[in-house]
């Protein structure tokens, strides 16, 4: 019998392979447009999250995804809706960690009459301690309908020892 050998892809050569296939003109520069708004977007879902313990922070965090969303992480599993992906972060993240954005790792893609897919590298800061251990990268998928900005699909994966102690 034949076994399947999986080889992980690092984020770098994960956009390289977007930008090949979509054309490297196709994701947008930090001065357009659509990567201001996404990227708000992140910090203000982000925002909500590494708060979420505080009184509204949590349903604040809820409002950014569709109700059928799925999250796919390759260490905690697959979610396949809002109400079990927040129950997961109300029980594992709340006044545990905070997530922080890996500057410069950002990168936005419009999908045509869609949204735009977010790819990034984040890692995750203990509150006890202030230790950031954790890094991973991300894929997340954004839908615009008139404005409304929502997340359909989240992939949090690579995660791995962080070098950066301390923040």
């Amino acid at each position: 019998m034949r076994s399947l050998a999986l080889k992980v892809v690092p984020l770098a050569a994960l956009t390289t392979l977007a930008a090949v296939v979509t054309g490297a003109a196709c994701f947008a520069s930090a001065k357009d447009p659509l990567f201001e708004t996404v990227a708000a977007l992140d910090a203000e879902v982000f925002a909500a999250f590494n708060n979420c313990s505080a009184a509204g922070q949590l349903e604040k965090h809820a409002g950014y995804f569709a109700p059928d969303v799925e999250f796919y992480h390759d260490t905690g599993g697959v979610t396949w809706t809002r109400e079990q992906m927040i129950a997961n972060t109300e029980k594992n993240v709340c006044g545990h960690f905070r997530r922080e954005l890996v500057p410069g790792s950002l990168r936005i893609f419009p999908v045509k009459d869609f949204g735009a897919i977010e790819l990034g590298s984040h890692r995750f800061c203990q509150f006890k301690t202030g230790d950031c251990e954790g890094l991973a990268d991300f894929v997340i998928v954004w839908r615009n309908q008139g404005g409304d900005w929502k997340i359909t699909r989240v992939l949090s994966y690579g995660h791995r020892a962080n070098k950066r102690v301390r923040n």
